[in-house]
């Protein structure tokens, strides 16, 4: 078996030299894909936190992903048209700075996954799933009757938005700035899974009971921990948006997050790199067997299958040779 480290370091070598492959042999649509895998993977990382270590399964997590879409879409949006609107509390004025952009992403997001989150965990179980499929379900309905940002045709963005120093319109550049993002996001991740936080929170997952008893708050370790999963998710919303230059209800759609629980399975559960591998594979997938039929999803459906049954510690885990999360 290979050492969890090894395969790690080995993901990390893939992200780096296919774009760099797909860069000198003039391939814009590798590097595009490869973008997406990254995209699709730091949503992962985020739910990963709520799922892996917390246990929650969420159905509702696209929320987060749409809300940092459309952060970005309605910034964009005032911005290329130079128009300013009156939303009570607030005055949109656009931008087209992605730091600022980002920023106004992972606060919405934070800020509704904490609403979502005092309400969903007074439930436990099969309710806290479909509690979180409700507020899901809202939200793109949403977004449907939003007519002013294109409602169920969506919201196109014709130049993508700008970072200091760097041509975003460059997608090896775009690449490396999300590249580098997942690569921040994994390293907190890293630090905070070893953290006392961490390690409370996987002990809230397994037996609360034992957690209230040393004087600590299960559902608040929880709750804070759904707020950084919902943060890091609309962070990768409003980079997709971005890659797209596009945002539509689609983004709240309980299929996505749907295929973001696909993403952390397939790769491991609770693994640091489950997320990173599952999304890789799913793009990979989807590229692939997407151009050789577009039932592919059934390709798709027996490898899940074959995971849930055989693997359980994703793709890492059979690798690895370790099924549990922290054995």
């Amino acid at each position: 078996m290979i050492k969890e480290t090894y395969l790690n370091t080995f993901v990390l070598s893939l992200f780096i030299l296919i774009p760099l492959w797909a860069y000198l042999a003039d391939e814009p649509f590798t590097i595009t894909l490869m973008t997406r895998a990254v995209i699709f993977a730091l949503a992962a990382v985020g739910l990963n936190l709520a799922l892996g270590i917390g246990g929650l399964v969420s159905l509702g997590h696209a929320v987060f992903f749409g809300l940092g879409g459309y952060a970005m879409g309605v910034l964009a949006h005032h911005a290329q048209t130079f128009t300013a609107v009156a939303e009570w509390p607030f005055l949109i004025e656009g931008t087209k700075s992605m730091p600022v952009i980002w920023l106004v992403a992972v606060v919405i997001s934070s800020l509704a996954a904490l609403l979502i989150g005092i309400l969903s965990l007074r439930t436990t179980g099969v309710y806290f799933i479909m509690i979180t499929l409700a507020f899901g379900q809202m939200f793109f309905f949403f977004s449907i009757s939003w007519s002013e940002y294109g409602g169920e045709d969506g919201l196109s963005i014709y130049v993508r938005n700008s970072f200091p120093g760097l041509n975003t319109l460059d997608p090896i550049q775009f690449y490396g700035l999300c590249f580098a993002i997942l690569c921040v996001v994994l390293f907190m991740m890293a630090r905070l899974f070893k953290s006392p936080f961490g390690l409370a929170l996987n002990a809230a997952r397994q037996t609360p009971e034992r957690v209230e008893t040393v004087g600590l708050n299960a559902t608040r370790l929880k709750l804070v921990a759904f707020v950084v999963s919902g943060a890091v998710t609309g962070l990768a919303g409003a980079l997709f948006a971005d890659l797209n230059r596009f945002v539509s209800p689609t983004m709240f759609s309980w299929q996505l997050s749907g295929e973001i629980i696909v993403f952390v399975i397939i790769g491991g559960v609770g693994r640091l790199f489950g997320p990173v591998v599952g999304a890789g594979v799913f793009v990979a997938l989807e590229h692939f067997l997407g151009g050789l039929s577009e039932f592919w999803h059934i390709y798709l459906g027996a490898l899940l299958l074959a995971i849930v049954l055989f693997g359980r510690g994703g793709v890492i885990g059979i690798l690895s040779g370790r099924e549990k999360i922290h054995d």
